[in-house]
């Protein structure tokens, strides 16, 4: 009876923080509609603008809530560097994960991250024969480069702001990844981003190919006995910044389908970004996971903060 009051305790606080955070995100973008409107602008010591570092993605980069986007995080200049801190939580309808990790931009050029990610299965775990509440865990080792491009379009620069990235996925469960099917416990994403800001309409697209053998994001694991080889996997994401702080967005991203035992889909989230300022940002979203593990659909709530400069 402990745990299970335990567990409403946890559900009702988690609630209570993604409220909190939607009113701050709605009243900062009411405060803004009511005041002068101000043209977005560089911040005169770092020379980017707010939101054009994104926020963290669910596995340790700089973009949205599920994609990686072409931006370098942190706020410095080519010049300098930025780094971040981050936490994430996910809840849905069986299982639960979190994530803390840090993030360093160089130069806006090269982008460093490592985060640490626990899969905890709750009941599921149960009838997945693991035992209740069993929890995966792994780390990953992220690098991104940026090749060329602005991510600010006008009408001397074409291009959109383009990069490359790395993920080493490392479980800290190898026996039970390959119980499951999975051919390797490690494994690398590779991937290719391009990232453009319309700014007369407040608009950001961002359109990411991934080459990847993960299992559930490389919690269970790479390769498996259904495919074992690399599939590329399109990734999409398209944000409108409602105020100067405040964007709204949506992603989708699609995931191979390796094991015979549970089928993998594609990933939704509906999402908004608040950014107070250079040195803090929050992400509250919807998110649709698919399948995971032969436990049905997965769908429930995304929250992200990240503080850094």
């Amino acid at each position: 009876m402990r745990r299970t009051d335990s567990r409403a305790g946890g559900t009702r606080a988690w609630l209570a923080a993604c409220a909190a955070l939607l009113a701050l995100m709605t009243a900062s973008a009411r405060a803004e509609r009511g005041a002068v409107a101000e043209p977005a602008r560089p911040f005169p010591e770092l020379g980017r603008l707010i939101g054009t570092t994104g926020v963290t993605s669910l596995e340790g980069a700089g973009g949205g809530g599920l994609v990686p986007w072409a931006l370098i995080t942190g706020y410095g200049s080519r010049d300098g560097f930025g780094a971040n801190l981050h936490a994430t939580g996910v809840r849905t309808t069986d299982f639960s994960l979190g994530a803390t990790g840090i993030g360093l931009g160089i130069a806006d050029r090269l982008e460093l991250s490592y985060q640490h990610q626990w899969f905890d299965t709750r009941a599921a775990g149960a009838r997945l024969g693991l035992g209740r509440g069993y929890t995966f865990e792994q780390d990953i080792f992220g690098a991104k480069l940026r090749l060329f491009g602005d991510v600010v379009a006008d009408q001397d620069r074409w291009w959109p702001q383009v990069s490359v990235g790395v993920q080493h996925k490392v479980s800290a469960d190898r026996d039970v990844v390959r119980a499951v099917g999975a051919r390797d416990a490690a494994g690398t994403d590779f991937y290719v981003a391009a990232t453009r800001l319309f700014l007369d309409a407040r608009l950001l697209v961002n359109g990411t190919l991934r080459l990847t053998r993960a299992n559930q994001f490389g919690l269970l694991g790479h390769g498996g006995d259904g495919h074992d080889g690399y599939s590329l996997q399109p990734e999409l994401s398209a944000a409108v910044m409602v105020s100067r702080r405040v964007a709204l967005g949506g992603e989708f991203r699609a995931r191979p389908d390796n094991l015979r035992f549970a089928s993998e889909g594609r990933s939704f989230s509906a999402f908004a970004a608040w950014f107070a300022g250079h040195h803090l940002s929050a992400t509250l979203a919807y998110v649709d996971l698919g399948k995971i593990a032969n436990q049905g659909r997965q769908s429930g709530v995304y929250l992200s903060l990240q503080v850094g400069f």
